[in-house]
This record gives structure tokens, sequence and C-alpha cells, in this order.
């Protein structure tokens, strides 16, 4: 022990011990502690297991975005690396699946860029279409 520092009292280390329990005991009943346990501790996307410390780089992805919807059998969890989390988020929020990008998508203007409207300006002049072609010279 460090000079200067009083020993803890009975009521104070009970006390301490009590909010430890009772935060392992929210841990453990945590939608995340329950899909460790239900679930293989493999990425659901790259298949990549985990296991010791590298078990906190896993981890569970709602499949329909809803985080309220925790049904107890884990049919809405997937568990995920990091990576692959990230990476399904933002290729759901680029095709506009979240309200975000769907209230941006509303705002914009539609587009009128024409990518063929200055090819007629490259084209060199031949004449009318209706016009038969010229006949080879020589023959």
């Amino acid at each position: 022990m460090s000079p200067g520092k009083t020993p803890l009292d009975d009521a104070k280390r009970a006390k301490i011990r009590d909010e430890l329990y009772r935060d392992i005991a929210t841990r453990q009943d945590s939608y995340r502690e329950k899909a460790l346990r239900i679930l293989p501790h493999i990425c659901a996307s790259c298949g990549r297991e985990f296991e010791g410390k590298r078990l906190r780089e896993l981890t569970v992805h709602h499949k329909d975005h809803n985080h309220n919807n925790n049904a107890p059998d884990g049919s809405n969890w997937e568990l995920l690396c990091l990576y692959c989390h990230d990476h399904e988020h933002e290729k759901n929020l680029i095709a506009g699946h979240y309200e975000g990008a769907r209230a941006k998508k509303e705002t914009l203007a539609p587009s009128i860029f024409s990518q063929f409207a200055a090819l007629d300006n490259l084209l060199p002049e031949t004449g009318s279409a209706d016009e038969d072609p010229a006949p080879p010279e020589g023959k």
C-alpha cells in the first residue's frame, strides 16, 4: 500500500464488492454476453475465429438494425468482427437504408447532367443522313 493512504474500512469494502457483483450481473445479462454464450465465436462475414483477448474484437450485429429487438434465442443477432461490422453499416448507409440517408436522398434535386450532350460537337460532319454516301473513287 502506498504511503499516505488509509486502508478501507469494512463498510466501504462491502459497498465496492456489492457494486462489482452488480456490474458483473448486469454485464452477464447484456445481449452481447448472451450472444457470445449461444453463438460460435466466428465472424459471420469473413469467417475468422476469435478467442481469448481477441474476443473483444467480435461485435454483435442486429440483423434488422433495431437494437431493441433482442430475442432470447438470438435470431436477430450475428457476430461480426469490427471490420465487417463497420462495412455492414457503411454498406447500408450508402444504399440508403437509414433514416439519415433517406432524408438526404429526398432533398437532393435530380441530376441534369447528360453524358452525351456534347457528342454531336465532337463528331465530324459528313452531310445529311438521308443522302447516299459518295461512291469510292477509282472505280
